[in-house]
């Protein structure tokens, strides 16, 4: 597991002085973190879920060598996409691809797959079959690409209005095992000001590999989280959380938002506190 910081540019921007802690995987982290630091902000990156491949390929290689045969695909995540997607040139020009939001379309479309349906009323599972086109889907084939252990919301529904599911795993999810010290060493320090979260399972192993100590430091500090259920698991860790909308553009949108509302001089009473009570 890797702790980096990224450099604060030149220039300050709408979020000069706020060290904002990334908690997404490795490979999304670094075009956010990009994004923050053209802001002005320090990012923080500690990937608090670690994306790995499936422990057996055949199902994922057996889907590909289907696809012709599918007239509807779903990936659940840009992480599904990162180690689901098949080469571009062999997806069908007849097969519909669906994603839950922004974020993960824009993945796909980076691979070559395109006209790419999301939903028009909220970026998950329940705002994919909202969609009008998913409303009467009896006998269609359906390939959905998920993680290990991922809702079953969206396989069950399609299934329950008539659509031949088939599941295929193509990603797994670990928690951090290396990496904390570094990171208690932000928190100590007072250089991390708010959180970034997007995944419920990414706040738990954030919680869990920071320990006691760094379980305090953490619940001091703001969290931004792009979902509801999301927001609500950060809660339920004692943070106080400012729901999003969704993807970084929401994110970004909500750090903007509440920066110039923020007081500096907090800001600077936090990493002096954090400094003087030096936990260690």
């Amino acid at each position: 597991m890797t702790y980096a910081l990224a450099q604060q540019p030149p220039e300050p921007g709408p979020l000069a002085g706020i060290g904002v802690l990334v908690t997404r995987p490795a490979r999304q982290a670094g075009a956010f973190a990009q994004k923050l630091a053209a802001l002005g902000a320090t990012p923080i990156v500690f990937p608090a879920i670690v994306i790995l491949p499936p422990v057996d390929r055949a199902l994922l290689d057996l889907a590909h060598a289907r696809l012709t045969s599918y007239d509807l695909a779903f990936f659940v995540s840009a992480n599904a996409v990162e180690f689901g997607a098949p080469e571009a040139t062999s997806w069908p020009a007849q097969l519909v691809a669906f994603a839950p939001g922004p974020g993960t379309a824009e993945a796909l479309g980076a691979v070559g797959v395109h006209d790419v349906r999301i939903p028009a009323t909220t970026f998950d599972s329940e705002g994919l079959l909202a969609l009008p086109e998913l409303a009467d889907v009896r006998g269609k084939r359906v390939v959905i690409f998920h993680g290990e252990g991922g809702r079953e919301t969206l396989a069950a529904a399609l299934a329950a209005r008539g659509a031949h599911v088939d599941h295929v795993v193509c990603y797994r999810r670990a928690a951090p095992s290396s990496g904390a010290a570094g990171l208690l060493d932000a928190l100590r320090e007072g250089r991390v000001h708010v959180v970034t979260v997007t995944s419920s399972e990414g706040i738990d192993n954030l919680c869990n590999v920071a320990g006691s100590e760094g379980r305090a430091l953490l619940t001091r500090l703001t969290v931004f989280a792009p979902h509801p259920r999301i927001a609500a698991r950060a809660r339920s860790h004692g943070f106080h959380v400012i729901e999003t909308g969704a993807g970084d553009a929401g994110l970004i949108a909500g750090l903007l938002s509440w920066a110039p509302r923020r007081d500096p001089r907090a800001t600077e009473a936090q990493t002096a506190a954090t400094n003087r009570e030096d936990p260690r």
